[in-house]
């Protein structure tokens, strides 16, 4: 390893491991409302429709504020905005402890998704200041692992904090609430103290360092855009939307319904903890197999769309299947394919984007796509409403995969990417 090399191993070291207990979090905070519905929907008297709804309804908020969000990270500074943006987030997740309406849990969510916006695109933009092109798919992937890392560590905990009911008069799912959110806000305040703003203002950096990072990321080929409203004409980073917003459907359609799924089967809360989270340790690895992968080969395309066409193969078996053992082995490898294509697809819009257009184009295309974590919910619930079972739910959830796969192909041949034939096109 030379010394160039060196400085982003060492960026990483110092970055990625905070980064990934802010995004645990982060995720964790929009989907531990997945477990609380164990037991909250019959205290509330949700049914599937309400709590389908208002689980996605975060996503409005989210897609409203996210493109303006990540404009003022990009001229305040990712530190300030961070903070701002963690500690907002912890507070308002907090208070979804104390909802009693189906309004009020509507409104919960809303304002969740208005905080937290521009949080994940920030960290994406934030990544592409400190490694170049060549190197993003496994660094974006080890950031990206914290999303199946928060279900790993968050549902077991959760499935344990649900059996507090009656504690200081709370029931467990407002306990839920409560002890997930407080690390949030003690994390923001720890921003300010490790993350830079860039590596320019890396106190731990050596002055050869920075001009090591600076030189290789200016040796990058130029994108296509820096500025926001030729970024906005440029039809390809409409198109990057559609195969995300296929991942983000089914990514949010499992995951804020497979407690529920699991449950079902029979198990105890503790026992439903500890089984859903062995499909996110099976998809953290596929992640970063697959990401070392598309580095090393210097391909993206194929790598997105074969882990999507295993995402679909998955979920539509789980549609055959239906319940017990062989639908949750189906689930397994849908998880895998679902978070594969999600490590390696932002690979895909970044390798045009620079400068103000990176912070807009990012959250332009992480803001309308993040609307299937709205839809994916919803669909699941009012078709469990309509049929009684998950399964023509599994079923929408992989055609939305399909697509991902199909419309990724079609996307390959318009980026500046190394891709079918290891050459630029």
């Amino acid at each position: 390893m030379d010394g160039s090399e060196k400085v982003f191993t060492k960026a990483a070291w110092r970055l990625l491991p905070f980064m990934v207990v802010l995004y645990v979090f982060s995720f964790l905070d929009r989907v531990n409302v997945g477990f609380a519905a164990l037991t909250m929907n019959e205290d509330l008297s949700f049914t599937p429709q309400i709590f389908g709804f208002g689980a996605g309804i975060f996503f409005f908020g989210y897609f409203l504020f996210e493109m303006p969000s990540n404009l003022i990270l990009a001229r305040v500074g990712a530190r300030l905005w961070m903070f701002r943006i963690m500690l907002t987030w912890g507070l308002v997740s907090m208070a979804t402890a104390f909802v009693t309406t189906p309004m009020q849990f509507y409104a919960a969510r809303f304002l969740l998704g208005v905080a937290e916006a521009g949080f994940f695109p920030g960290m994406i933009l934030y990544l592409t200041y400190w490694f170049p092109a060549a190197m993003r798919a496994r660094f974006f992937t080890l950031f990206l692992v914290a999303v199946p890392l928060a279900n790993v560590i968050g549902a077991p905990v959760s499935g344990i904090i649900l059996g507090a009911d009656g504690v200081a008069g709370l029931q467990g799912w407002q306990w839920l609430f409560l002890i997930e959110g407080l690390p949030s806000c003690l994390l923001a305040f720890a921003i300010l103290f490790v993350l830079p703003d860039g590596p320019a203002k890396a106190a731990w950096l050596t002055g050869d360092e920075k001009a090591a990072i600076a030189a290789r990321l200016s040796s990058d080929p130029s994108p296509a855009h820096e500025r926001l409203l030729p970024m906005l004409k440029d039809a390809r980073i409409w198109l990057c939307v559609i195969p995300y917003f296929g991942i983000v459907l089914a990514l949010y359609g499992l995951s804020l319904w497979l407690p529920q799924i699991v449950k079902a089967m029979g198990y105890s809360n503790v026992q439903t903890g500890f089984i859903v989270a062995v499909p996110y340790v099976v998809a953290m690895a596929a992640m970063i197999v697959w990401s070392r992968s598309s580095d090393t080969r210097e391909e993206r395309v194929w790598h997105v769309a074969i882990a999507a066409a295993l995402g679909a193969i998955g979920l539509g078996l789980a549609a055959l299947i239906g319940d017990g053992i062989g639908g949750f082995a189906a689930l397994i490898v849908a998880m895998a394919g679902v978070y594969a294509a999600l490590g390696v697809y932002w690979t895909l819009p970044t390798s045009i984007l620079g400068g103000v257009a990176a912070a807009g184009g990012i959250a332009l295309i992480n803001s309308i796509a993040n609307l299937g974590g709205f839809f994916g919910p919803a669909l699941m619930g009012t078709l469990k409403q309509m049929t009684g079972d998950y399964r023509s739910g599994m079923a929408a959830l992989a055609v939305g995969m399909a697509v991902v796969a199909v419309v990724v192909f079609g996307l390959g041949t318009q980026l500046p990417l190394k891709s079918r034939t290891g050459t630029d096109t």
